[in-house]
């Protein structure tokens, strides 16, 4: 049986069992309940409490409080894999037990995530690698500075309210929200490992993002297969970003790093963030900013429209940061790539920014002002590129560094020195299914009130056989998978 809550009261003790998992289904080692109802929107919650000031450690206390604190998982205590994977092995031993709750409750398992724009993609990335039979939708919580994530999907730009009816009144749109399939990008990053007394230095561990994880099997085929590379492989769901944007991301988050106690409000942190756009000199790039820097004299960018054509991108010179974007929010809920008119002829080819198309878009910026077009209507960078696949070549020698971004987190990236490469390429993986109230921007493909799309054969979500095993996965957990030798039935 299951209840409806059309018109139960947030505040009624019958509101929340919709939501409710109870800890048998968690773990093992408690004991089984006797539930005469099926949960109409069971939620796992994890939550940063670390992220948004004080706003995470005061949002799990109230989420602990409504509903069973088994669910209920801080992040900074117990990684999203590792949760996951138990949760579901203890699913599937339910099931060959003969549980009739389980397999209801997997059906309609939904995520909470409470943090910023580099927490959800970490638990996207969890949930992808993991390749469940049915990975439950996500919903984000905005805990971050930016929330670009959250904001594309309806769920708001500002921190949220952490006191109880905040939170029911979240929980009553999460039970609403639909579903809504998203393209997944994979990033590998391979770079050769620097000779002694070379001036490029390898990438300290700690500080790459939570998104990309180091892979040491590759594939025979691939041309960077010989002794002296590092691969490091990861995936994001917003963007990709290089340039004066990340330098100007990299220095507010070390100067968060230093002095934490400085970064516990939102406005802050934003009004932080625009100064730190002043003193790196991105609003007088063309004065501060060495030309050495520019995209096009970085690297060489290939593009790849339809399967296996590979094709030069041409850089215009004056472009400084370049953003690959999957989603229409970038740097607090702006649409970079905005809705191109095809009647003009440069635009003929390009579509829409759908989130489901299997494309990414790629713009360029050339300063902070031409960021600033993006608040006028119709506003946008410089259109690029539409893209299955994009390729970064590194020149020795341009610069030492540049700097990188993933979903918000960013990090320094040294750049080749004499016969030293680096390579970064980006390829759609698959999609993950995320939750959408009303106030969703994004738009998919599918959607009756789109444009219609001839889509490739090619880019359907198939595995290909014919790509490498580091790009077929993100690096985020192992696949899910029941052990042949283990007997289920007497896991505990």
């Amino acid at each position: 049986m299951e209840l409806g809550v059309a018109s139960l009261d947030l505040n009624s003790e019958n509101f929340l069992k919709q939501f409710y998992i109870p800890s048998y289904i968690i773990t093992s080692q408690a004991k089984a309940e006797c539930l005469p109802d099926v949960p109409e929107c069971p939620v796992l919650v994890f939550i940063n409490s670390t992220s948004g000031g004080q706003l995470g450690g005061d949002l799990l206390i109230t989420y602990r409080s409504l509903l069973n604190k088994d669910q209920v998982f801080d992040l900074s205590e117990e990684a999203p894999d590792s949760v996951l994977r138990r949760v579901f092995l203890n699913l599937e031993r339910l099931k060959n037990n003969g549980d009739q709750f389980a397999p209801k409750l997997e059906e309609k398992f939904r995520i909470i995530v409470a943090g910023g724009d580099g927490t959800a993609g970490w638990i996207l990335g969890v949930v992808s690698d993991l390749k469940l039979s049915q990975p439950p939708p996500v919903a984000t919580v905005p805990l971050g500075t930016g929330n670009n994530l959250p904001f594309a999907f309806g769920w708001g730009k500002r921190n949220p309210g952490t006191d109880r009816n905040s939170v029911l009144s979240f929980l009553e749109q999460v039970r609403k929200a639909k579903e809504m399939r998203i393209d997944s990008w994979h990033i590998l990053m391979r770079m050769r490992v620097p000779k002694e007394g070379s001036n490029c230095e390898p990438i300290a561990p700690l500080e790459l993002p939570h998104s990309l994880h180091a892979f040491h099997r590759v594939s025979s085929t691939d041309d960077l297969n010989v002794k002296g590379y590092d691969t490091f492989r990861g995936g994001f769901w917003n963007y990709f970003s290089m340039g004066m944007d990340a330098q100007v991301s990299y220095a507010f988050h070390s100067e968060r790093k230093l002095h934490p106690e400085k970064f516990n409000n939102q406005l802050i942190n934003q009004s932080t963030y625009a100064k730190l756009g002043c003193t790196q000199g991105w609003f007088f790039a063309s004065l501060a900013h060495p030309s050495s820097k520019n995209i096009g004299q970085l690297c060489k960018v290939k593009v790849m429209k339809k399967h296996g054509d590979w094709h030069d991108l041409r850089i215009p010179h004056s472009i400084r940061s370049i953003v690959c974007l999957n989603l229409p929010s970038f740097s607090g809920g702006l649409n970079p790539w905005g809705t191109p008119n095809t009647n003009r002829r440069r635009y003929k080819d390009l579509t829409p920014p759908f989130v489901d198309d299997g494309l990414i878009e790629v713009v360029g910026f050339k300063d902070a002002w031409h960021g600033l077009v993006l608040l006028a209507k119709n506003g946008h960078g410089t259109r690029l590129a539409q893209a299955q696949r994009i390729r970064f070549e590194f020149r020795k020698g341009a610069a030492e560094d540049t700097y990188m971004r993933i979903d918000g987190e960013p990090w320094r990236q040294p750049l080749p020195v004499d016969d030293e490469t680096v390579v970064v390429e980006i390829s759609a993986l698959g999609q993950v299914k995320m939750l959408a109230t009303n106030d969703c921007i994004s738009k998919s493909v599918l959607d009756p009130s789109s444009t219609p799309m001839n889509l490739d054969d090619d880019s359907d979500n198939e595995e290909d056989e014919s790509v490498g095993e580091e790009c077929r996965k993100f690096g985020a957990a192992d696949t899910f998978k029941i052990p042949d030798e283990v007997d289920i039935s007497q896991f505990s």
